[in-house]
């Protein structure tokens, strides 16, 4: 059996790998997934304030670290892929986002960032990338000043998993064609790790670590955090620039799960 160390070190160079696919990908300010789905529900959940200090975990080309910087935050905003900090760097290099390679695996490293030092931590569409959430939900109870806030965005574990099966029918509904999307799984209830395509085009796997509901939640009770706010977003009919099967089609499945705990 693979360690979790070694899933994470192997983690890491496929994202040193590819990050110069996914900075083109999301560009400055994110690609038509973030724009309709991560980012309104990690904003809402956040109700960033100027002048508050917030930390990106796994903060890619910095996209999200960028927009909390407009919105009048001092953003802390970290990676486990140096290349992807580079990315995020060079995007706006004479900003004052501080960034740092900060494996969020390795506890103590976060709690270097400062306890009790953040008024909000956010981490968008990475747990599912992560080999071991625990040490994060451990140092963000940490981190956070008291009141603080940490919202997650992540693959919805119900839905968007690597193995979910996209369907589409046709039916003859009181003399009319319609056309019905569906979705199949065959598994949920078991953690499972494998590689997954990604985004369309991208140039190889990465690994996926899937969580039912239960046990990514659970992994934040137990570190003493309450969940106290929750979304489900999903595309809204009529979404121009999906490809084929995309999830721009699936409006009754929301591919993402958005959460804040406190």
């Amino acid at each position: 059996m693979t360690s979790t160390r070694d899933l994470n070190a192997r983690a890491r160079q496929q994202w040193d790998e590819k990050a110069s696919f996914w900075d083109a990908l999301h560009g400055f300010d994110g690609n038509l997934f973030h724009k309709t789905l991560v980012g309104p529900s990690a904003e809402r959940l956040l109700a960033v304030k100027p002048g508050e200090r917030v930390l990106d975990v796994a903060c890619g080309n910095g996209q999200m670290a960028r927009r909390l910087a407009q919105l009048g935050a001092a953003v802390v905003a970290t990676d486990f892929s140096a290349a992807l900090i580079e990315k995020a760097k060079a995007r706006t290099p004479d900003s004052p986002i501080d960034y740092r390679v900060v494996d969020a695996t390795d506890e103590s490293a976060l709690l270097a960032l400062g306890t009790a030092s953040f008024d909000a931590v956010v981490c968008n569409m990475a747990l599912q990338d992560i080999a071991d959430i625990d040490p994060l939900f451990r140092a963000v109870k940490r981190l956070l000043r008291p009141g603080g806030r940490f919202v997650f965005t992540t693959t919805h574990p119900c839905f968007n998993l690597a193995s979910t099966v996209f369907g589409q029918e046709r039916l003859d509904l009181d003399g009319q064609l319609v056309y019905q999307m569906s979705l199949k799984q065959v598994e949920y209830l078991t953690p499972t790790t494998r590689e997954g395509a990604g985004a369309p085009g991208e140039p190889a796997p990465h690994l996926y670590f899937h969580r039912p509901l239960h046990v990514l939640l659970n992994a934040a009770f137990a570190a003493g955090l309450t969940l106290d706010g929750l979304e489900e977003p999903a595309f809204p009919e009529g979404t121009v620039g999906g490809s084929r099967l995309s999830w721009a089609e699936y409006t009754q499945f929301p591919p993402v799960l958005a959460a804040r705990l406190r």
